[in-house]
């Protein structure tokens, strides 16, 4: 089906792709309505989303080709859906891959299955030859759908969804292409093991390792030394994509705005006599349990609501951790778990955490996980199809 004839409506539903600053505002509301009655939703910033969506000024866009389309029937919207072909993506990976995302829709079949397809057909144009998502609007960013755990509240910058989406996607066509994992961690579960101690009084001591608190002050290069770590130690992860100096700059910013320097941590090797970094742990407190107070909504008391609330966090998200390959074999992650250890363990530090998320073939980061006494609690799929099969779901 060309693009053309995907426009016109189909069953009564119509898919148009956004062009106003009306269908813009209209495809970032359509989840303050769905999920207005759900009991673990946490609706993000406006603002936020008026931010990762304008593919005008937001960097990730400077390496990406994307579409967005909203589903309608009788003028309603009932879906929305992002087609992304990221040519940072393909270049790493040489490999023609297209990816969709920011995917909402009611219990609704036709909806679903037009959206996808207008999502395929693009791709399809576009030279794509399979389709993977959702990614919101890539591995960088929020990623995945939930599909265990849904009775739990999402840490920040984690998704949600109902359940019936795990099921729409697969009548499609569908498969499961990669799972993510979530962790809870709490002060008293913490197995800080005598080995996990020695590993790590043995990379201070005999290796050199040293670790610090990011410098808030002098941020700028500090998130330039977190991006040169991170883009060489996820290098050969799944899904991953090199981050821009732009776009992690831009990250950055809006991470500043929640960070807590006391857990953010970054690892230094004497080289001589140079510190070098080789790795870093990313954690923030756990915003969502304040964003639940208001609604997506800053105005006219929801920053006074947010920042009362804030005070109140006792809860992490470890949101990444990486050591750069020269150093992986020293088993650098050790000295993290200490710290952390310390900060569950500490008076007003934060007793529970989620570390999210862990790619399930990481087997060294799931190990480690399950060592220090986490629990798996949530799981999050990409799912993948061939572009321009047949339509098995037809």
């Amino acid at each position: 089906m060309g693009l053309n004839q995907d426009m016109e409506p189909h069953k009564g539903i119509a898919i148009r792709p956004v062009r106003t600053g009306r269908d813009t505002r209209r495809f970032i509301d359509l989840p303050y309505r769905l999920y207005r009655r759900s009991e673990h939703w946490i609706a993000p910033l406006r603002m936020a989303q008026k931010d990762i969506l304008n593919t005008r000024s937001h960097p990730f866009y400077q390496t990406s080709d994307v579409e967005m389309f909203l589903a309608e029937r009788d003028g309603r919207v009932v879906g929305r859906i992002m087609a992304i072909l990221n040519r940072a993506h393909n270049e790493f990976h040489e490999e023609h891959a297209g990816f969709f995302g920011f995917f909402e829709s009611e219990d609704d079949w036709e909806a679903a299955e037009r959206l996808l397809g207008a999502a395929r057909d693009w791709l399809l144009q576009k030279g794509a030859k399979v389709m993977r998502g959702p990614v919101n609007p890539s591995t960088n960013y929020e990623c995945g759908l939930l599909v265990e755990g849904l009775d739990q509240d999402p840490a920040v910058m984690m998704t949600y969804n109902p359940p019936y989406y795990a099921e729409l996607f697969e009548r499609f066509g569908l498969r499961k292409a990669m799972d993510l994992y979530a962790y809870d961690i709490d002060a008293a579960g913490f197995n800080m093991s005598d080995k996990l101690k020695r590993v790590a009084e043995r990379l201070k001591q005999r290796d050199g390792i040293t670790i610090r608190t990011v410098n808030i002050k002098d941020f700028g290069p500090e998130v330039e030394i977190v991006r040169k770590v991170y883009n060489d130690a996820w290098s050969r992860n799944w899904g991953f994509i090199p981050v821009s100096g732009a776009e992690f700059e831009h990250l950055a910013k809006d991470l500043k705005q929640i960070v807590d320097p006391k857990v953010v941590y970054i690892a230094e090797k004497k080289v001589g006599s140079t510190l070098v970094p080789v790795g870093f742990l990313l954690a923030v407190p756990d915003l969502n349990i304040a964003l639940k107070k208001i609604y997506g909504r800053l105005a006219p008391f929801g920053l006074l609501k947010l920042l009362w609330h804030s005070r109140k966090i006792k809860r992490l998200r470890v949101i990444t951790m990486g050591v750069v390959r020269e150093y992986q074999s020293l088993g650098a992650a050790a000295i993290f778990y200490e710290e952390i250890y310390k900060q569950a363990v500490s008076p007003g530090g934060y007793p529970t955490a989620e570390m999210s998320w862990i790619l399930e073939n990481n087997v060294l980061m799931n190990r480690a996980a399950d060592l220090i006494g986490g629990r798996r609690s949530k799981t999050y799929r990409i799912y993948e199809m061939e572009v321009g099969a047949s339509d098995e779901h037809q």
